[in-house]
């Protein structure tokens, strides 16, 4: 469905294929964060562990963005195009 020339339901699977990689590199970035830290790389584990905070800030974000999506949508007023 469109509404104002944006397609709903692409935008949202947008934003969850957007989470879903984020939580993807957030992974990665705990296995490289254990990796670090078990070789003994104090420095390159802390600024990994900040990386790891910034990701889950980024998923919070981002959650966020998809819930004012569906208030915006639900509120819009453009045209709506159904396929039937």
């Amino acid at each position: 469905m469109c509404t104002n020339g944006l397609n709903l339901g692409q935008f949202k699977m947008m934003l969850d294929h957007i989470d879903d990689q984020v939580a993807l590199d957030r992974r990665w970035v705990h296995k490289l964060y254990h990796a670090a830290d078990d070789a003994g790389f104090g420095a390159t584990a802390a600024v990994l562990k900040e990386v790891q905070g910034l990701l889950d800030e980024v998923r919070a974000q981002l959650a966020e963005a998809h819930d004012a999506f569906d208030k915006d949508s639900a509120a819009a007023d453009g045209v709506t195009v159904s396929l039937v």
